[in-house]
């Protein structure tokens, strides 16, 4: 009787997490002639994306899992600010079309308008997990939904990870998209989600695409991972350059320092605006995202002329205190003399 009892519960159990990770919004692998492409493609070996240069994922005395159950249940103090943030709530429908601005939503994602089009960055406004109690936003930086944004001309999506690639968001966005670009096997969530395959640009490290009226995208390395659930690098992540006919912009995504960003600058020597990863870090993880102490390198590198910085001021994924990304950016551009513009959340920044 107590066997019965206890294999019915493991049933159950076992029913609940195959249905909570078969949700939508997990979204879906890789399959048919798109797993075909990345079986060709240079950068997946051994089953899986693999970053240039070897890239374990975890780099402390702690495994993954450890260090993701000692980050939820742990003291959150100093990780969150005290008093709501100050956020400005522009009108983004009312922006002059003729004006080159950039909007940053908080973390990762922003709206750049440049040259007459709109391009939607990593747009994450409803849910940064698959459990709602995770990855909460600070208070006062939520005040932006999907019903707030233009149309667009180009989704931009950098990876799959929940913090870049959120599922309400892109659903209620679909019918004011105009192309989604994002690497390679990432559009296999957005097929699952009702978008149309003539709709994605997906795209290879060092493929471009030309996107018409003087726009094109190119396609860069970055250093990083991805998944959605439980199988990991069955989808690329990239970085970005956006040639627009008066600007170059790099779009840093995720990622760890190494060898491509100094690639990247040779390849491009003329950046006006690079986008880059400041926030998120540990020592734990130090291959897969940007330390401060390296961020000054990764801007001398690029060679950008000016730098905006992401990944901070709306969710806490590391044990850093909140504020330290915008005391890393303030550095950099007060003791390191560099051109680094630190607007506030809604703001809008002239390019």
């Amino acid at each position: 009787m107590l066997l019965g009892v206890i294999g019915i519960v493991i049933i159950l159990l076992a029913g609940g997490v195959w249905g909570f990770l078969h949700q939508p919004s997990f979204g879906r692998l890789p399959s048919g002639e798109r797993l075909e492409r990345i079986r060709r493609s240079p950068n997946y070996r051994e089953g899986e994306f693999k970053n240039l240069s070897p890239t374990p994922l975890m780099t402390g005395e702690v495994n993954r899992w450890k260090a993701m159950w000692d980050f939820v249940f742990s003291s959150k103090d100093s990780l969150y600010p005290d008093r709501p943030l100050p956020v400005v709530k522009t009108d983004l429908k009312r922006l002059p079309a003729d004006e080159n601005v950039m909007v940053w939503f908080g973390h990762s994602s922003y709206l750049l308008q440049v040259d007459g089009k709109r391009v939607l960055v990593d747009p994450v406004f409803r849910a940064a997990s698959p459990v709602p109690f995770v990855n909460r936003s600070f208070k006062g930086t939520d005040v932006y939904e999907p019903e707030d944004m233009p149309d667009v001309d180009f989704l931009i999506i950098s990876h799959d990870h929940w913090d870049h690639l959120d599922y309400e968001t892109v659903r209620e966005l679909r019918p004011r998209v105009g192309k989604v670009i994002c690497p390679l096997g990432v559009g296999a969530h957005f097929e699952r989600w009702g978008y149309d395959e003539d709709d994605l640009v997906e795209l290879d490290w060092r493929e471009d695409a030309v996107l018409g009226e003087g726009f094109a995208v190119h396609c860069l390395p970055a250093r990083h991972f991805s998944g959605r659930g439980l199988t990991a690098n069955q989808s690329l992540w990239a970085s970005f350059l956006l040639e627009t006919p008066s600007l170059k912009i790099f779009i840093g995504g995720d990622g760890g320092y190494d060898t491509h960003f100094k690639e990247i600058g040779d390849r491009f020597p003329d950046i006006d605006w690079a986008i880059l990863e400041n926030g998120q870090y540990s020592e734990n993880w130090k291959y897969i995202h940007t330390l401060p102490q390296q961020l000054k390198r990764v801007i001398e590198d690029l060679r950008p002329r000016r730098v905006v910085t992401v990944h901070h001021s709306k969710y806490a994924l590391a044990r850093h205190r909140w504020d330290a990304p915008l005391r890393n950016a303030e550095a950099l551009r007060e003791k390191d003399s560099l051109n680094v513009a630190t607007p506030a959340i809604g703001e809008v920044l002239p390019l």
